[in-house]
């Protein structure tokens, strides 16, 4: 018997109480517009029960601890695998959160230096900066001393009495202020860059010896004896160096804003006690090792000698070997987490899911060439092979045409999105597959050159790996930034969000998800709907919110009641009383246009436009219709959502603001080549409307749209941070880059074609 999964009657989400046969040890890929079912099937259905099954083998007391899964909506499952799922979601990370951390290198690491390092330290927890031992001293591990920012304390042109002193505690409204004025020290009326030098510093500075010097306190009961310490030693001592959290006339906040970080002089900015960086290994501290970078610190590792440091070294190797594999080798332990860009993150989640040599597992990725340039997608391909070549079956939820390529079997869902998807469409070996979506590149032809009035501009930028670059941006034009993940794309276009105030960023930040987060709460015309109820039925607005006075007494506005059975599965139950609506009997009672609030929240987007005559309303359900997202219901919660409509959600919630420059980060991510069209279009509607786009993309379609191009590069981390290219369309295709090749194998077009 062919060894499968076999599942029977799924209804999760949108799905038509379909049945699905998928082979084992095989590459499945399931493809399929946005919202028409797939993550449902593969991350709802499969994923979800083969969780559910695993920990419900756990005992009564590790269950406790641990995620309890629901139950899917399926009638049956059988032949099911230990999943291992690999989301297409934010890495959640703190300001601890580097490399090391993420893939369990730096216990490793500092447990080989408590070993082997001289001098010793016999703890490896005290090899750590956020311990007590091995925090630097000055700057508690955070590897930066704050500094007073002198330019923002202090005005020069103005004299005392003109508040020269800004900083509010400081200035003539307060004691102080008017103490510094009457001590008899400094001239109130002078402007400080007039002060003679003696008194110039002993305003700024205090006593050349660091002391204090007599400084007398007029009051209307007489004088009282002060000390002046100088401006900047008074403000450190009262207001950096001191915990001002129970001060009421002065927040943190406030005080920083007076101050700039640098690196700590003690600790070089490592953030660790001297005393741990002088324990060395062949000539190296533990701060040097975490600066490697990968390939680097595989020479190290391999250069150990001795039994027990080659044990541990041993462990550590095969994780930075997955590291190098997938491309990341620039990086080194130190690179915190949150300052990779979206395609160094999604290969970073694969490589952590690498490291088991366990065998007939399920491996679950969702969307895995996100942000990944197409020269990266090959290599990642490489690495499912591998998977599936070790007995170990791989679905994958795609819509890049190299992915489905590799496929050894296709299920592609439809036929539309949402209530119009859920249907299997096809399944089968990739040969038979008729008729599926193609980019055409025998019609492509050369745009005319367009000439550019006027040009956004940043210069001299530094930021990560940007090697001093200045760039041009043309204006009222679609500008399409290209190059490897780690190239330096996203610190290119911070920069320019952060130079321009008009500047619109649309990046791959996550949207808040929760069941009570519905599309009409975020596109922010739910309080307007509740407006409109309470005006036409004369009652209270709270009425029409499942989270105030109109919610279910049921269900307390769920819609669905959760019956607490001790370690059992979690269970969903829809409430009898509302029926799932989420309101109470009162509250679906009142109507607006003949329809009740829930039978509102029921409607489409499309289908509410026509419904409310409110202009706000319409406007923002239009915007929706522009990202082609109209299917969607306004009750329907944004946790239920793809990772595609999600994209696009979050696109419609920014384009509420208009502006004159809008900036996407891998806007493409999670579209099906029909939603890619739609929203050139959204994008080419922008640009007729005088409005400048940037967009870092690695999409093909949108790049052979662009007016303009940069690429950046040649390779990743130190090997990019240069502008490799910048220019049109007609010239970019007659360079030799990594993106122009895969542009025109894409296009099918020759050199000076």
């Amino acid at each position: 018997m062919k060894d499968e999964i076999r599942l029977y009657g799924m209804r999760e989400n949108n799905l038509k109480n379909i049945d699905m046969t998928l082979p084992k040890n095989e590459i499945v890929v399931f493809t399929g517009l946005s919202g028409s079912g797939k993550s449902s099937v593969v991350f709802d259905t499969i994923a979800k029960e083969s969780k559910r099954q695993l920990t419900k083998d756990f005992s009564s007391y590790e269950r406790r601890h641990m995620t309890l899964y629901r139950r899917p909506d399926v009638d049956k499952i059988e032949n099911l695998s230990t999943a291992v799922v690999v989301r297409q979601r934010a890495i959640h990370s703190s300001s601890r959160s580097d490399i090391a951390s993420y893939m369990d290198i730096g216990p490793m690491m500092r447990l080989l230096f408590s070993r082997i390092a001289e001098p010793k330290i016999q703890e490896a927890s005290d090899l750590s900066k956020y311990s007590r031992y091995g925090t630097c001293p000055t700057c508690d591990g955070n590897g930066l001393e704050i500094e007073v920012d002198l330019e923002k304390l202090v005005d020069f042109d103005k004299s005392l009495r003109d508040y020269a002193v800004q900083f509010a505690p400081l200035s003539p409204s307060q004691w102080q202020g008017r103490w510094m004025m009457t001590c008899g020290l400094f001239d109130p009326d002078l402007p400080i860059k007039d002060y003679p030098k003696e008194d110039y510093d002993l305003f700024i500075y205090g006593p050349a010896d660091g002391g204090v010097v007599l400084a007398p306190f007029h009051t209307k009961n007489g004088d009282h004896k002060s000390w002046w310490d100088g401006l900047i030693p008074r403000f450190e001592r009262l207001y950096v160096k001191r915990d001002i959290s129970n001060l009421k006339s002065v927040s943190k906040e406030d005080v920083l804003a007076f101050c700039h970080y640098a690196r700590c002089g003690t600790c070089k900015g490592t953030g660790l006690h001297p005393k741990v960086l002088e324990s060395k290994i062949n000539g190296l501290n533990i701060a040097d090792i975490y600066n490697l970078e990968m390939e680097e610190l595989l020479e190290f590792l391999e250069s150990i000698e001795g039994d027990y440091g080659k044990t541990l070294a041993r462990q550590m190797i095969p994780t930075v070997k997955q590291l190098m594999a997938m491309g990341l080798g620039y990086l080194n332990l130190n690179r915190q987490v949150s300052t990779l860009s979206g395609g160094e993150a999604q290969r970073l989640k694969i490589a952590s899911k690498l490291g088991s040599t366990l065998n007939n597992l399920c491996y679950i990725f969702d969307e895995p060439s996100a942000g990944l340039h197409p020269e990266e997608v090959q290599k990642i391909g490489t690495i499912f092979k591998a998977l599936r070549d070790r007995h170990n079956t791989v679905l994958i939820v795609e819509h890049d045409d190299q992915i489905i390529e590799m496929a050894d079997w296709i299920v592609e869902m439809g036929p539309g999105s949402g209530r119009h998807g859920g249907e299997v469409v096809f399944q089968g070996k990739p040969e038979a597959l008729e008729d599926r979506e193609k980019r055409s590149a025998g019609e492509f032809k050369l745009p005319e050159e367009k000439s550019f009035e006027g040009f956004y501009e940043v210069s001299h930028v530094k930021k990560n790996n940007l090697k001093d670059i200045s760039v041009k941006i043309p204006k009222n034009s679609l500008t399409g930034i290209c190059g490897v993940s780690g190239s330096g794309k996203s610190s290119l276009i911070d920069a320019i969000y952060e130079r321009y105030d008009q500047a619109i960023m649309i990046d791959q930040k996550e949207i808040g998800q929760s069941e009570r987060s519905n599309l009409a709460t975020y596109m922010g015309v739910m309080d307007k709907i509740r407006d409109l109820f309470a005006k036409e039925n004369k009652v209270d607005k709270g009425l029409f919110s499942f989270n105030s006075k109109g919610a279910c007494p049921t269900c307390r506005g769920k819609g669905f009641v959760e019956p607490d059975v001790a370690y059992s599965d979690p269970v969903k139950i829809i409430c009898e009383d509302c029926g799932g609506g989420r309101y109470s009997k009162e509250a679906r009672n009142y109507t607006y246009g003949g329809r009740s609030i829930v039978d509102v929240l029921h409607m489409t987007a499309e289908e509410a436009k026509d419904l409310f005559d409110d202009d706000m309303i319409r406007k923002r359900l239009s915007l929706l219709e522009e990202v082609g997202l109209s299917y969607l219901s306004l009750g329907q919660a944004t946790s239920t959502l793809s990772g595609g409509e999600l994209q696009r959600l979050k696109l419609a919630h920014r384009l509420r603001r208009r502006g004159e420059l809008y900036i996407f980060d891998e806007p493409t991510r999670g579209l099906h080549t029909a939603d890619v069209q739609n929203f050139l279009a959204l994008l080419q509607n922008l640009v007729e409307n005088e409005n400048t786009v940037v967009v870092i993309e690695h999409d093909m379609e949108v790049l052979r749209h662009a007016d303009y191009i940069l690429e950046l590069g040649p390779g990743a981390g130190k090997e990019g941070g240069n502008i490799i290219f910048d220019g049109n369309l007609r010239d970019f295709l007659n360079e030799d880059t990594k993106t122009s090749y895969y542009l025109k194998k894409a296009l099918n077009v020759k050199k000076d074609g």
